[in-house]
């Protein structure tokens, strides 16, 4: 019997009986959705962080107060200064600006209203090196610092839930009791991370740290992190390099970095490690669904094969060899596995574009990895269809016919 003649015979057996096919796939079925969709959605979270990254500005470096073991702590050490990133901007030929911040939440009143918002001291540097944009108003100028002038600037967010979308330039609010002089309107930037960027109030360094919450040191005003802008793609290694060296002498260190610089690589690197661990762990989970579909098939296959050993039996004693009789059961299994391989990853694909539909992530599944999906169910068919398949070729075609 040739291969095609083997591969009809095996889908009319599958289609005589709908019901227990279907069920022998439930297992593949859902196994292959699993994989599928666990490996689109990590790899959307990856798309989505890397351009999140992408947004925070050209070239962009972060120092970090305290090491990247420190962080863990509740304790982190609060090292970094005002006076480093003037240092920094001054000494380190590598950048092109600078810009310190402050931040920490606080109530921000507008007559009867009141929203609890993020609220962030930064200079006017700010702007550039995040490329962040001003959509009404102003911004922050250097006489604004040096004045320690109580104005704001409101992020988009903010302006909806104070100002029910009115133009608030010239408007007063209060934080910490204190009244501020709205002057601006940020540009709407989206979220990072899940950390809504709009919903922020923007003051002046000083005016932050003096009426805020600012905090200081023998080495003078205290802030959360400095943003940095090399001065081409080119210059982050070096900027890295030398804004190391520079905080190094100046902390007069001798041992382990009281701060951290990382670059928009570094911390996408690391975002790609976890997220490609996260993916990697629950595709895992989902292959052992895809483990137990096959011990199923091959359940059902051991199953079918005491159910028609009549049927082998008859087919034996007309000619039908143990090599006819194998192969039919191979086809049969790996029909079985690759048709519940097309229908999981058709419904795994599926569940990746409604989530890319619904959710920010751009979710999304490579030809490559359907190919792999349905492969793989094929082979899971192949190696779980051995055992009744052999089975069913060594039962002896004179038994076979008593059985019935």
């Amino acid at each position: 019997m040739d291969i095609v003649e083997s591969i009809k015979m095996a889908a009319k057996t599958l289609v005589a009986n709908k019901l227990r096919s279907s069920l022998t796939m439930l297992g593949i079925i859902i196994g292959n959705a699993s994989v599928i969709a666990m490996v689109g959605i990590g790899q959307g979270a990856q798309k989505l962080a890397s351009e999140q990254f992408e947004s925070l500005g050209p070239n962009v470096l972060f120092i970090i107060p305290g090491n990247q073991n420190a962080q863990r702590n509740r304790d982190v050490p609060r090292t970094l200064v005002w006076e480093d990133a003037k240092a920094i901007a001054n000494q380190v030929p590598s950048i092109s600006e600078v810009a310190p911040q402050i931040q920490g939440r606080q109530p921000v009143v507008y007559s009867n209203k009141n929203t609890n918002t993020q609220i962030l001291g930064v200079t006017p540097e700010f702007l550039s090196v995040r490329s962040f944009d001003v959509n009404k108003g102003r911004f922050f100028t250097n006489q604004d610092i040096k004045s320690n002038n109580q104005v704001v600037v409101l992020g988009s967010d903010v302006v909806k839930k104070l100002f029910n979308n009115q133009n608030p330039i010239g408007e007063r609010i209060r934080v910490k009791n204190l009244s501020f002089l709205v002057i601006g309107v940020m540009e709407s930037k989206g979220s990072f991370l899940g950390s809504n960027q709009d919903d922020a109030v923007y003051l002046p360094l000083t005016t932050m740290a003096n009426r805020i919450m600012g905090r200081t040191s023998p080495y003078g005003m205290e802030v959360s992190f400095i943003s940095v802008s090399a001065k081409d793609s080119n210059s982050i290694r070096a900027a890295q390099f030398q804004i190391s060296n520079l905080l190094r002498l100046r902390h007069k260190i001798t041992t382990e970095d009281d701060f951290t610089v990382r670059t928009q690589k570094d911390v996408l690197q690391i975002v790609d490690t976890i997220t490609g661990a996260l993916t990697l762990m629950l595709a895992a989970i989902a292959g052992i669904s895809l483990l137990v579909g096959g011990i199923g098939v091959m359940n059902i296959m051991l199953v079918s094969v005491t159910e028609r050993t009549h049927e082998i039996g008859l087919r034996k004693a007309i000619g039908a060899t143990q090599h006819d009789i194998l192969i039919q059961f191979m086809i049969e299994a790996i029909i079985l596995s690759a048709a519940g391989g097309l229908v999981g990853t058709g419904i795994g694909v599926g569940g990746v574009m409604l989530v890319g539909a619904l959710t920010p992530l751009k979710a999304g599944i490579s030809p490559i990895a359907i190919i792999l999906a349905v492969g793989i169910s094929g082979g899971i068919g192949l190696f779980f269809g051995v055992v009744p398949a052999r089975r069913a070729a060594k039962l002896d075609p004179i038994v076979a016919l008593r059985s019935a």
